[in-house]
């Protein structure tokens, strides 16, 4: 079986950010599988403005630790 993470190393920041953003994708997609549900529910919170901040605060968890893993990207020259 294949990881879907393999690693938190990424070449630059932007990648360190996607994959921040996918972290936050698949805790939602762990936390509830059912795709149907979570078609029904996106309505509830996609006009909902601190539901969105609290996505962005989850991904910014995220980034910072892919910065962390990745030394801040100091070995990018």
């Amino acid at each position: 079986m294949t990881s879907w993470l393999p690693t938190l190393i990424t070449k630059t920041p932007e990648e360190g950010y996607n994959l921040a953003v996918k972290l936050s994708r698949m805790a939602i997609k762990l936390t509830q599988p059912d795709a149907v549900a979570r078609d029904r529910m996106r309505p509830e919170y996609a006009d909902d403005a601190a539901a969105l901040i609290a996505v962005s605060q989850v991904v910014a968890t995220h980034f910072a630790t892919v910065a962390a893993a990745n030394d801040h990207w100091k070995h990018v020259s």
